[in-house]
């Protein structure tokens, strides 16, 4: 199982404890925690069912009803609600042979629909069964992130503290991407792969629809601009699947997008032309939660100029090149190489690609066992937009400045953009007042060319960092 060593290792310790366990797996759409529990088990439970999207109550508990009756639980009615859902599972396990009982309930959030009171009749199914005895593995799993968190895992009810084991599943890494497709047979350089990371993310599932007869520009091409392409529809699913009602959010992204640097609290509700109130902030904190946005305070600024930055690549993607195209465009990715709206987008995304790459980077320049903090920052002055989108503030007395620059070579630093890079970098002294050594690294794909501006770059990581193991 590509990447997922720790997590089916803590699943298989969690299954073989001595007592009844509650473990709940999250994490995104895509992210293969389904076939995470699968595989760890085998496909062999006592019960598993998952939850219909979209459908309402009745067609849930008839879904649930065929589950049952398709794992052994025969002539039996739909359940009236899902206390007596959870009384015929009951008799289901109970009649079941003697053992450890895998119980694996997937989409949990998609069955919580109005008025069901699916919650209250789960917390009385753990508590007043299941916790009970020493033979119940109950593991839940579902995409709808916020739900998972707020519902099960800060439950002020019945399920408060019940989790005996959380797994949040996060996106794969380029390693992990790599080592996915050399798995599968494929022969893509790691320029290709980043590109591809640039596009799909850490999703397996993206990286599972690829063909391998294909280079990663053919590949996006078929996926996101071919009629028949997997990935045309994606977008609504993505955050159909992770919010309920996702029209806000979708306004939120919207506002980000438009501004790399990211917009605070009170920018965003202005241009999203949302209310700064409660609501505002739930779906800040559960798009932050989801993994779309991240919320950083950006070097030199108190707690109240925290500052929200889209993160999520396939969004970046889909909001450049998809969204509002009028028609299918074949070849319409091999057709863009080299134009300036794709090296604007590739700037963009490669950026992104650093930032959930920060362990892999602080490797590189040997500062792992240091206390960093990791911001981004712009000029205080509106008018020069000054702006350095990844600093490293180092206990050591170092503050890396790092520009990333994604190039199908080495980079030559130009005079003029070696004069702006001086310029910026002692405008970020000046107005942030630090006393300590400012250090200019280069994150690119192949280096930084030889020449008579490359002595101002301290420190170097390169592509081949970022797919280090850390």
């Amino acid at each position: 199982m590509i990447g997922r060593q720790v997590e089916s290792k803590i699943l298989m310790d969690a299954a073989n404890a001595d007592r009844s366990r509650f473990i709940v797996v999250y994490g995104r759409r895509r992210v293969g925690k389904t076939y995470l529990i699968r595989e760890t088990f085998n496909y062999s439970f006592a019960f598993s069912h998952t939850g219909i999207e979209g459908a309402p109550m009745s067609e849930q508990l008839d879904a649930f009803r065929e589950s049952l009756a398709e794992q052994g639980l025969l002539d039996v009615d739909r359940p009236k609600d899902w206390i007596e859902a959870f009384s015929l599972l009951k008799r289901l396990l109970k009649s079941s042979p003697d053992g450890r009982k895998v119980i694996f309930i997937d989409e949990l959030p998609w069955m919580d629909t109005p008025r069901a009171r699916f919650v209250r009749a789960l917390e009385n199914f753990w508590n007043g069964w299941c916790a009970a005895r020493k033979d119940i593995v109950l593991i839940v799993c579902g995409s709808a992130t916020s739900w998972m968190i707020r519902t099960v895992l800060r439950n002020k009810g019945g399920l408060f503290n019940r989790a005996n084991r959380v797994l949040y599943l996060e996106p794969f890494t380029l390693r992990q991407c790599e080592e996915y497709m050399r798995d599968s047979g494929f022969a893509m350089s790691r320029y290709e792969i980043a590109e591809g990371y640039m596009v799909f993310g850490g999703s397996p599932y993206y990286w599972s629809l690829l063909d391998k007869s294909l280079s990663m520009a053919q590949n996006i091409d078929r996926l996101c601009f071919t009629a028949a392409g997997e990935l045309a529809g994606e977008f609504r699913r993505l955050y159909a699947s992770v919010f309920k009602h996702p029209e806000k959010h979708l306004r939120v992204i919207t506002v980000l997008y438009d501004r790399r640097e990211g917009l605070t609290r009170e920018e965003i509700s202005q241009k999203a032309k949302m209310p700064a109130t409660g609501k505002l902030t739930l779906v800040l904190e559960e798009l932050e939660e989801s993994g779309f946005l991240r919320r950083f305070a950006p070097s030199g600024r108190k707690k109240r100029g925290t500052v929200y930055q889209l993160m999520d690549n396939f969004t970046i993607f889909h909001l450049q090149f998809m969204a509002g195209m009028s028609s299918v465009r074949n070849g319409f990715w091999l057709s863009n190489v080299d134009t300036a709206l794709r090296n604007a987008w590739e700037g963009i995304a490669f950026e992104r690609v650093c930032m959930w790459h920060q362990d892999a980077i602080k490797a590189a320049l040997g500062i792992s066992g240091v206390s960093v903090e990791i911001s981004s920052w712009r000029s205080a002055a509106k008018t020069n937009g000054a702006q350095i989108d990844m600093l490293i503030d180092r206990a050591d007395g170092v503050v890396n400045v790092c520009e990333m620059k994604f190039t199908r070579g080495e980079f030559s630093i130009g005079d003029a953009y070696a004069k702006r890079l001086r310029d910026r970098v002692q405008l970020f002294k000046d107005e942030t007042g630090t006393r300590k050594s400012v250090h200019l690294t280069f994150v690119t794909t192949y280096g930084v060319k030889r020449n008579a501006n490359a002595g101002m770059v301290q420190s170097e990581v390169t592509l081949d960092d970022l797919f280090r193991e850390v």
